[in-house]
């Protein structure tokens, strides 16, 4: 296997083993995936409080992630409010009452960094972190560069 199917191959089951541990956080507080997903991305993202933001930003479908900020409304866990300079932008924020199921991910992400990360160390991961950075950099780079191109 090359370096490059290698990493991402890595990817791939870092997002399978996420996704499974969401998993058991929707089946315990009656959400789909999607539903998961905006919520960890409105508590882990402060600024990027959007049904756009989460479109781009998770890569997720428009109509999917429309539905699931309308069925986490109607379950009273996020509310909507207008931008105050351009009324067609909506914000999005959690409501009190999605506390718990924070709380919940916030665990499971801390088991997930616990299970990805065992046995590096503190100094492997610092220079892990900056080379991910770096990863991430070149990577927006390039399909800005593509998208410019097209």
């Amino acid at each position: 296997m090359t370096h490059i199917t290698q990493f991402l191959t890595s990817i791939q089951q870092i997002n399978q083993l996420h996704e499974s541990m969401l998993k058991e956080i929707c089946r315990t507080y009656h959400l789909t995936l999607i539903e998961a997903k905006v919520i960890s991305f409105l508590h882990n993202n402060p600024g990027k409080d959007t049904a756009a933001d989460i479109v781009e930003l998770r890569n997720l479908p428009k109509g999917n992630v429309s539905q699931a900020v309308q069925s986490l409304f109607q379950k009273s866990l996020l509310v909507r409010a207008q931008d105050g300079l351009d009324r067609r932008r909506i914000h999005l924020s959690l409501t009190p009452a999605a506390e718990p199921i924070v709380q919940s991910m916030d665990a499971l992400f801390s088991d997930l960094r616990d299970t990805i990360f065992a046995g590096i160390s503190a100094q492997e991961l610092s220079l892990f972190f900056q080379t991910n950075l770096r990863i991430l950099q070149n990577t927006e780079t390039a399909i800005e560069r593509r998208k410019n191109h097209a």
